[in-house]
């Protein structure tokens, strides 16, 4: 089995596309007003979604606004 490379550029690509799908799906359009609701940043949110470097612990609050686990968030959109 070959070692795939970590690009953690890719990683944080998928990561911001995966956000923001899901912000989408819950009926937000705004990503301003999604964070404004849940006490993100509002300026930081908007960093998320085009994938930049983000804590761990902003992900979690992040993946908790949108009333899922951990495992729902990264069931789909990481497949590699």
């Amino acid at each position: 089995m070959e070692k795939k490379e970590f690009l953690k550029e890719e990683v944080l690509k998928n990561l911001g596309k995966r956000i923001k799908e899901i912000r989408i799906a819950k009926g937000y359009s705004s990503y301003e007003y999604f964070a404004y609701e849940h006490n993100i940043s509002r300026a930081q949110y908007g960093r998320y979604e085009k994938g930049e470097d983000l804590r761990f612990s902003t992900l979690a609050k992040v993946i908790s606004a949108f009333g899922m686990t951990m495992n729902e968030f990264f069931a789909e959109g990481f497949d590699d």
